[in-house]
């Protein structure tokens, strides 16, 4: 395990390749190339605000700020799963011919899209100035926050780079399956609003932790729920760790799958 870790230590000029690689890819052929960091969260914002403010009459005071938290939070969710999807297969070329620590392709990814979030925040600050919400002391909380989320995408994407060299089907169910984990969690819809009888949905979802951590030090100038943030940051922890050991041991057959 600690071999293995020193050699991702050692393909340092690789990550930065993979990271900056990875950014350059999402609109390398498009016409406004990287300001689609920024117009595609705004469009997907702008969507769901008119879906569910101007169509559906839903929200209520201060839900423009619970949107545009909750849809920046959850593209970084997106963007990580389903690029880390092919982010092994991707590479095959390289895989076959030199020997490298595969688990470097998905932490690769997840290390670009963590970048790519940053963008998302710039989105969220430019909201708090127009609407005069000035985030308090608990600011300081948001890279605790950052980190357990950066910490369980990785583990999902260790864990979806892996199986879909041996399953490539899974890259066309990630899209479904990230759908209804949208609407599954209270991205778009507040969690108060569901019946009694399905409060595990909220309950259960480790995303609603991580929303619920940004809307409080953001808007609410409040803690997040430390006892389910912790909880949820020690499981993703020990998950990357079990997965890294994983690698190490088994990462041979995706020269064979591949």
């Amino acid at each position: 395990m600690l071999h293995y870790l020193r050699e991702i230590s050692k393909r340092k000029d690789l990550m930065f390749y993979l990271v900056t690689s990875g950014l350059k890819a999402q609109h390398r052929n498009s016409y406004l190339g990287y300001l689609w960091w920024l117009l595609d969260p705004l469009l997907g914002i702008g969507i769901y605000y008119f879906l569910m403010v101007i169509l559906l009459n839903r929200g209520g005071p201060g839900y423009g700020g619970f949107l545009v938290v909750g849809m920046v939070a959850w593209r970084w969710v997106s963007s990580t799963v389903n690029a880390s999807a092919k982010s092994i297969v991707n590479q095959s070329g390289i895989v076959s011919k030199v020997y490298l620590p595969k688990a470097i392709f998905p932490l690769g990814t997840s290390l670009s899209q963590l970048i790519n979030f940053f963008f998302g925040l710039l989105i969220i600050i430019i909201y708090l100035f127009f609407t005069r919400t000035v985030p308090g002391i608990n600011l300081i909380w948001l890279p605790l926050v950052m980190a357990v989320q950066f910490l369980f995408l990785l583990a999902i994407a260790l864990i979806i780079a892996y199986l879909c060299v041996f399953v490539r089907d899974i890259d066309n169910i990630t899209s479904h399956v990230m759908r209804l984990w949208f609407y599954a969690s209270p991205v778009i819809w507040e969690r108060g609003r569901l019946p009694a009888r399905l409060s595990w949905v909220v309950e259960l979802n480790p995303i609603s932790v991580l929303l619920a951590g940004y809307r409080n030090i953001l808007l609410h100038n409040s803690p997040p729920e430390w006892k389910k943030l912790l909880l949820l940051g020690l499981f993703s922890l020990a998950a990357v760790i079990a997965l890294l050991a994983f690698y190490s041991r088994h990462e041979h057959k995706i020269i064979k799958a591949l």
